[in-house]
């Protein structure tokens, strides 16, 4: 019948075993040559450098170095076990390589993807600090329109999308990001670039440019004429954001876009103004609920979030100049 034997009897059997620390520093010993020199290499004071190997060569009892003009040298009974320690010491300088250069992403690709809305201004801001923080970090980004996140991650093709709404699915889960909120973009030289807000009433008289009811910031815009009996022309609407802006700064109409893809005055020649009416919405962050989220796509959560949540809220005169949104499905 085989017994377990306790680990403290199975020590007791092979003698004590070293650790990591002494290994260090008997290599640091041997490198150097003396007490001094080890202490000086691994930063630490030469008295508990001596209390060290004292305790070390009491508790294995074999003396490991000799005092030879000034110098620590090998004893000849020890001078077997040091091609061993210092093999164990290259493999711990392997072991920590190896996770210096995962803390720095090496080796590791992460797929993430952003509705425009999103990708256009906040996705690439929290990207730079995620390479900042993981610069040997691979990255796969895309842009997706809201019906293709769900794809994207049942596929597998990336592990997160930032949406702006919520997208129901039994696989998914859907992690908060912050509340948004919409705003009128108008020509920076027209008539109402002058304004700091602006009514429904008012943008109905206007030609608008954009807003699809079937698109979440579209839903939420009709609901606001409709909630109050009006009546809008939308005279051109356009997919991209980057189009829409440009056709309201050359005076075409006016828009209507999230403040996150206003913020930092990304594009010259439109002006944001509030809106005297309830347009405020939910961003998430999507992500399949079976599967472990990896270290990096943790952090671009987190920072995404970080990045959106010092936007949102912010007066339309501060960072909000630029559009980027997008009409049809796009936001």
């Amino acid at each position: 019948m085989i017994r377990n034997v306790p680990a403290n009897v199975e020590q007791q059997k092979s003698g004590p075993m070293l650790t990591l620390r002494q290994i260090e520093v008997i290599r640091a010993i041997m490198v150097t040559g003396t007490m001094a020199g080890a202490a000086r290499l691994l930063n630490v004071s030469q008295p508990g450098i001596s209390r060290l190997m004292k305790y070390t060569e009491d508790s294995i009892g074999v003396r490991l170095f000799d005092r030879t003009k000034g110098r620590l040298v090998p004893t000849a009974e020890a001078k077997t076990i040091f091609n061993l320690l210092d093999s164990v010491y290259g493999k711990v300088e392997d072991l920590q390589f190896a996770i210096a250069s995962l803390r720095k992403g090496a080796g590791t690709e992460l797929s993430i993807a952003s509705v425009p809305s999103i990708g256009n201004v906040m996705m690439p801001r929290a990207v730079k600090k995620l390479r900042s923080r993981f610069p040997a970090l691979a990255l796969d980004i895309d842009i997706l329109k809201i019906e293709e996140a769900l794809d994207y991650l049942l596929l597998g093709r990336g592990e997160v999308v930032a949406l702006s709404h919520r997208v129901e699915h039994s696989v998914l889960a859907m992690e908060p990001l912050v509340s948004g909120r919409l705003l009128c973009v108008v020509p920076e030289h027209g008539p109402l670039a002058s304004r700091t807000s602006i009514s429904p009433e008012e943008m109905a008289s206007h030609p608008l440019i954009g807003i699809n009811p079937n698109d979440p910031y579209g839903r939420i815009m009709a609901a606001v004429f409709s909630n109050r009996g009006l009546d809008y022309s939308m005279t051109i609407k356009a997919r991209f954001g980057s189009t829409v802006c440009r056709l309201v700064a050359e005076g075409l109409g006016i828009a209507i876009i999230d403040e996150f893809t206003l913020a930092h005055d990304s594009m010259p020649g439109i002006a944001a103004l509030e809106i005297s009416a309830e347009t405020s919405f939910q961003t998430f962050a999507a992500y399949r609920n079976d599967r472990s989220l990896s270290v990096h796509a943790e952090q671009f959560i987190h920072l995404l979030r970080e990045e959106m949540a010092q936007v949102a809220g912010t007066p339309s005169g501060k960072g909000h100049h630029p559009f980027a949104g997008s009409s049809r499905s796009g936001v």
